[in-house]
């Protein structure tokens, strides 16, 4: 499988995410930036989960369809061509974290995936529904990036 990379300018990897990206603050999406997407991808999806959450995967932000010439997007918009899905909030597109009070750093998990295949889903998809489709859609790379936050 071919390595694809994807970072955030606004935090370093497995370091805290600024609260104006917090659901309880102002909420707006982190700019991320990927390169070496690999020929023959046909669709980029991007997923942000909360595995920390005490009920499960928590889904912060799903898109799919984004343009594998994209390389990026920036703070608090959608990734080019890409459509929002809602968030486990309920809300469309970037739900910002919101661990419980008190609880341990939560870890928030940016995965970027280059399909060869467009990615199908249910009409609410979990993080778990994400993960078992991408691979029936014939992955061909993948990257992480991981920010934390605590409350």
């Amino acid at each position: 499988m071919a390595e694809i990379h994807v970072h955030s300018p606004a935090f370093h990897d497995d370091e805290p995410v600024p609260s104006r990206y917090a659901h309880d603050h102002e909420n707006v999406s982190p700019p991320l930036h990927w390169s070496d997407v690999p020929e023959g991808t046909t669709e980029l999806v991007l997923l942000c989960e909360d595995p920390d959450a005490p009920t499960g995967s928590f889904l912060h932000w799903l898109v799919t369809g984004i343009d594998p010439a994209a390389e990026g997007v920036n703070e608090g918009e959608t990734p080019p061509g890409g459509r929002e899905w809602a968030n486990g909030f309920g809300e469309q597109g970037w739900g910002g974290p919101q661990p419980p009070v008190g609880d341990q750093p939560h870890h928030y998990v940016f995965h970027l995936y280059a399909l060869a295949d467009p990615v199908r889903l249910p009409a609410k998809p979990s993080p778990d529904d994400v993960h078992r489709q991408v691979e029936r859609a014939n992955l061909l790379a993948s990257a992480i990036t991981v920010g934390t936050y605590q409350r």
